[in-house]
């Protein structure tokens, strides 16, 4: 049946990672960049220093089994297959809460939240503050299906949510996002459906008016003067993804190395780092997250979604009223994208929890899985029996 769902168990054939073996070996570097700092983009010795790690001694058997363990499944939706984590909390009595990445991330931003999530108990929380979750990998993304005609926009991808939602059983239940998942999510709290109680964001998506902008306090103009400098040094992936995915896309899908530079740059720019990403992220884990694209192909599918919800936004963007799903949010300091609480409370009619951190970045589960925790703990209170 088309919506049954379906165990799925991960195992790469060989051939394909000795073809990715090749391809690193005969990897054609180009000559460095004219600066001593990241302003041109990722740096050659950084990108190279990956590519040996990723050549002589990452283990991707090591991840494909840290993904079988976690529990994956496949299930048609809108005639897409939908690759997801499910993970039961021990407690019966957990609230089921739909997790949702972004780009260039994967359903592995979740890797370190998912027991203090599901378990809170066995890391030091309440059994009170469990989770079941659910995970999935965006259309074209990951091991979901790939979109083959156009129209996979934010809102269709928010339906299929609430159509997994359903299929699980779940008939009350939460959401939670920060970058695409962030919009996602955003557009699940507009939609309102019954079986929705709240939101969470790390992320998230408005445009500050222009009386907001005249009247910024301080801490507000360090906001937008952050979101300045995303639009003006960061955003390139962002604009070309957007107008002209197809003209990056043969690159990300023959060149390991171009894809883990594509990628590495959002790491290196929007995570609270220091000019020091791996302090922050392991290698290895990057490289996992890499793998999430290079293994089933999805730099270009990937980047599409940029496109589409270009598209979709010519007929109209998010709603202007404020939203009346209760509303979580948690600001990390290196977001480049953030807003204050006074912002929040006009656009989130049932703020029910507001936090600014002292560190953290785009990536928050990565960054600070335990305080990212705590944050969705802390904002979902309220439904608690």
């Amino acid at each position: 049946m088309s919506d049954a769902v379906r165990p799925f168990q991960l195992s790469i054939p060989q051939e394909q990672l000795d073809d990715l073996q090749v391809r690193l070996e005969r990897t054609r570097w180009p000559d460095p960049e004219t600066v001593d700092d990241a302003s041109q983009g990722p740096q050659l010795a950084n990108i190279q220093a990956l590519v040996r790690r990723w050549r002589d001694g990452y283990d991707w058997r090591r991840c494909e089994r840290m993904l079988n363990a976690f529990g994956q499944y496949h299930t048609q939706i809108d005639g897409l297959d939908i690759h997801f984590l499910h993970i039961r909390s021990p407690n019966p009595d957990a609230i089921p809460l739909l997790l949702t990445h972004g780009w260039p991330g994967s359903v592995l931003e979740f890797r370190d939240v998912i027991g203090p999530l599901s378990d809170p108990a066995a890391h030091g929380g309440s059994a009170d503050d469990a989770f079941h979750l659910v995970i999935p990998s965006l259309p074209g993304f990951g091991f979901s299906g790939q979109p083959t005609t156009s129209g996979w926009s934010v809102g269709r991808i928010a339906g299929a949510w609430i159509t997994l939602m359903q299929r699980l059983g779940y008939t009350r239940w939460a959401a939670q996002g920060g970058d695409w998942g962030a919009a996602i999510t955003t557009t699940l709290g507009y939609m309102a459906p019954e079986s929705l109680i709240g939101i969470h964001l790390n992320m998230a998506m408005f445009q500050p008016t222009e009386q907001e902008r005249a009247a910024a306090s301080a801490d507000e103009q360090a906001m937008l003067d952050d979101a300045g400098r995303y639009e003006q040094e960061f955003s390139g992936y962002y604009k070309l993804q957007s107008t002209r995915p197809q003209s990056v896309a043969f690159s990300l899908a023959d060149s390991p190395a171009g894809l883990a530079a594509w990628i590495y740059a959002l790491f290196q720019d929007v995570s609270d780092n220091d000019g020091d990403v791996e302090a922050v992220f392991e290698l290895d884990h990057l490289i996992d997250d890499i793998m999430l694209y290079w293994l089933p192909n999805t730099g270009a599918s990937s980047a599409r979604l940029y496109w589409e919800t270009m598209q979709s936004m010519r007929q109209g963007g998010m709603p202007s009223a404020p939203m009346t799903t209760p509303a979580g949010i948690s600001m990390f300091p290196h977001e480049q994208i953030r807003l204050s609480k006074r912002w929040a409370e006009r656009r989130f009619a049932k703020l029910v929890h507001f936090n600014e951190l002292p560190r953290g970045g785009h990536f928050a589960a990565l960054e600070q899985p335990a305080a990212f925790a705590q944050e969705v703990r802390a904002s979902f209170r309220f439904a608690r029996g």
